[in-house]
């Protein structure tokens, strides 16, 4: 298969894209999702959520001081 970057894939393999997706490719097609969870219910007044494109992963923290977490009630993914 060729992925979307013209990339030949072999069937049956796995990556992680740049923009952190999972991918695989078998003789139905290539299949991609989100390798990360996105946090909802949290206190959005005190806190913002920061994307680590090296992880593939969000923290929630303090707006006014990063070093100290939320707490996240619900994650999406």
């Amino acid at each position: 298969c060729l992925d979307w970057e013209g990339k030949l894939r072999e069937f049956g393999s796995q990556w992680r894209t740049d923009d952190c997706n999972d991918c695989s490719s078998s003789r139905d097609g290539i299949r991609c999702c989100s390798s990360y969870a996105t946090p909802v219910d949290y206190d959005k007044e005190k806190c913002e959520s920061i994307f680590n494109k090296e992880t593939c992963s969000y923290k929630v923290v303090e707006k006014d001081d990063h070093s100290k977490e939320c707490p996240v009630h619900s994650w999406v993914g």
